[in-house]
């Protein structure tokens, strides 16, 4: 037994158990999200002031990383126990059974493994997906495997679903040391917290070395190098994005998996039944240089043959659509409608791959699930009412958008909003500290920035690849990128002047075109949405080098109109007017330009703009977000060529 390891800490015994809970989720090797359960038997006094026996166990959902003393289920234990004279019970009537057993009645869902807990008689129970005992309990005979891998005393119980009757089995073993669950899992306990946690720690140990011994390198990972080729992510993508929009995470640390001549031996099966829920029953083996369209329509014809054949008839049929995928010269991929979810399922997929790729260099062989134990669990109500905990998706769940000119302004305001949205952002901008305090209040995981000046090619080529290496593709595109350019005709510098052609018109020319044959090659419609002014339709004297590069985003956002209408790529122009809150554009030097061109003082100049408007009002970053937001979702899916102002209704820049 493991020797060293300090008491688990705690002031109480619902405290130790959170701290004990915490440290298996703290090792992926043990426990993955959602996955596993822990459990303590508690001495408590009821509502009468006696003291009773209490399961305290991890409530159905909760996450053993972040776990907290109120996802912790309370149940009598007396009233659990005239439940081991059953010889059958339903899922129906197991969870009847516990809600009249809850200690608080607001408590959350008990564990499916509830009764497992209850019926073994240690006052400590702990249940984990272990990769190592994963590896072991899917061998081709699980029951020799164990024990030349752990010893005698170790059970192996046969393979039966989570619930009333996988508890009357192991109770049986109640005498041993520990189960292991054939194709499942490991249950250790103990009489203290430790002794269960340390027992664990050891078995788990002892599985690692024998799988070591025998050829495997599960522990060993492989590092992949460079970037998965643009043209394939973005097609396989749009692909998986028909039904709705997914992004995309990649691993390259299974391209040795993925390399595999039995490749789809391990991508056919999984470590444990606790991750077909998030990562579904099969990897699809995809060939980057083959028809992708092709492969995972093969797929999804597999996965219709399969449910067809095992359905309860009249159950409705999940996505067909592979959740994960195998990648030769590439590695894992994940799909998902936010980069969380890809990056759990990637997670869950290196794992169930690893502790599969074990089995079949140490036996030579494998054992798993019947098709028809696969669909039971697979669509087994009580595993599925894991997935009712998260949040309905967000408007833009599943969307990544490029935003220039995101270090302040509308561009900050523009890339909060879709964030909010639920979008995944790639944001650039030439102050590299303003962009770094734009992304310090995006979501973590959910942007990226590339601080640069976007007349520079590299620059938009490290923008649009920044995106499609994180999640896979783009969707939309926000041309905001733009800097103050005035001067009478007569008097400016033609430098100036092409300088303001170059920021306001020639870098968005460039990014439209950079980003285009990723939009075709996704085939799965855009949204290009350019950031004008009023100025485009109505420029002021003095203004002439932004006003006529302004004029020219807006003919350049009609073209991409023209030319992307058969690709299903929108475009369409926002036309703000004076926006002054948080703008870097309106320097001091210009607000007293166009102040003396107005004839008003400079501190009556943001009040000026306002009341020459119909609606008399002053228009915000916020007011442009709204307009920008419309235009990026399916809510514009019929607009495209538009022109929508958002300047307070100013009548020499109505669009005509």
């Amino acid at each position: 037994m493991p020797t060293g390891l300090p008491p688990i800490p705690g002031e109480t015994e619902l405290d130790r158990l959170v701290a004990r809970s915490r440290l298996f989720g703290a090792d992926p090797t043990l426990v993955l999200f959602g996955g596993g359960n822990t459990s303590s038997k508690i001495l408590e006094r009821d509502h009468l002031g006696n003291e009773r026996w209490v399961l305290r166990i991890k409530g159905t959902g909760s996450d053993l990383r972040t776990i907290e003393a109120r996802h912790f289920a309370g149940l009598w234990l007396d009233d659990l126990q005239p439940l081991r004279e059953r010889d059958t019970l339903t899922d129906e009537e197991m969870l009847a059974y516990l809600s009249r057993c809850l200690v608080e009645a607001d408590a959350p869902r008990p564990s499916i493994e509830t009764l497992l807990h209850g019926f073994l008689p240690a006052l400590h129970v702990d249940h984990v997906h272990a990769d190592a005992i994963c590896a072991l309990a899917n061998a081709p005979d699980p029951i020799a495997a164990v024990r030349e891998a752990l010893g005698d005393d170790i059970a192996v119980a046969p393979y039966v679903r989570p619930g009333f009757a996988l508890a009357k089995v192991v109770t049986e073993f109640a005498d041993s040391r520990a189960v292991v669950l054939a194709h499942h899992g490991l249950v250790t306990w103990g009489d203290t917290h430790e002794e269960s946690y340390r027992l664990t720690l050891e078995l788990v140990a002892k599985a690692q070395d024998y799988l070591e011994a025998h050829g495997s390198d599960i522990f060993e990972v492989a590092l992949g190098s460079g970037p998965a080729p643009e043209q394939f992510l973005a097609q396989l993508r749009g692909r998986l994005s028909r039904e709705r929009r997914q992004v995309l995470g990649v691993d390259p640390s299974q391209r040795a998996v993925a390399g595999r001549s039995d490749v789809d031996v391990v991508a056919a099966v999984r470590s444990t039944p606790d991750h077909m829920l998030r990562i579904g029953p099969r990897t699809a083996v995809i060939d980057a240089d083959g028809d992708i369209d092709a492969q995972v329509t093969a797929y999804e014809e597999d996965y219709r043959a399969y449910h067809d054949a095992e359905a309860v008839e009249g159950t409705p049929m999940q996505s067909a659509l592979p959740k994960v995928m195998l990648v030769p010269n590439v590695g894992g991929i994940a799909a998902g409608p936010d980069a969380g979810t890809a990056r759990l399922r990637l997670e869950l997929a290196a794992h169930t791959h690893a502790a599969t790729a074990a089995t079949l260099d140490s036996f030579g062989g494998s054992s798993w699930l019947t098709p028809a134990q696969v669909w039971e669990f697979e669509y087994w109500p009580l595993e599925l009412y894991k997935l009712t905990f998260a949040p309905p998706p967000a408007e833009l769940a599943g969307t990544v958008v490029l935003v220039t000119g995101a270090a302040s302004g509308i561009g900050r305001d523009v890339a909060v909003d879709l964030a909010r949205r639920g979008a995944h952002l790639a944001i650039a901008d030439l102050n590299a500290e303003g962009l770094a305090e734009t992304l310090a209040l995006l979501p973590p995981g959910r942007a990226v920035a590339v601080d640069g000046d976007l007349t520079d090619r590299v620059v938009v080529d490290g923008l649009v690849s920044a995106a499609v290496e994180a999640w896979g593709g783009v969707d939309a595109v926000v041309f905001n990128a733009g800097i103050a350019a005035t001067g009478n005709l007569v008097d400016v510098d033609e430098a100036e002047w092409r300088h303001s052609l170059e920021v306001n018109l020639t870098s968005h020319f460039t990014l439209t075109k950079r980003v285009w044959s990723i939009l075709e090659h996704q085939g799965i419609g855009a949204s290009l949405v350019y950031i004008s002014s009023k100025n485009a339709f109505a420029p002021g004297a003095g203004f002439g080098p932004y006003s006529v590069a302004k004029a020219g985003l807006v003919q350049l956002a009609k073209i991409a109109a023209l030319e992307g209408g058969k690709h299903g790529i929108r475009a369409n122009v926002v036309n703000p007017d004076a926006i002054f809150a948080g703008s870097k554009l309106w320097s001091d030097e210009l607000r007293k330009e166009r102040a003396d061109a107005h004839g008003v003082a400079i501190s009556e100049l943001e009040a000026f703009y306002a009341k020459r408007s119909l609606l008399g009002r002053a228009v915000t970053g916020p007011d442009v977000a709204e307009a920008v937001a419309f235009l990026v979702s399916d809510r514009s899916r019929t607009t495209t060529g538009c022109v929508l102002t958002v300047d307070g209704g100013v009548p020499a820049a109505f669009p005509r």
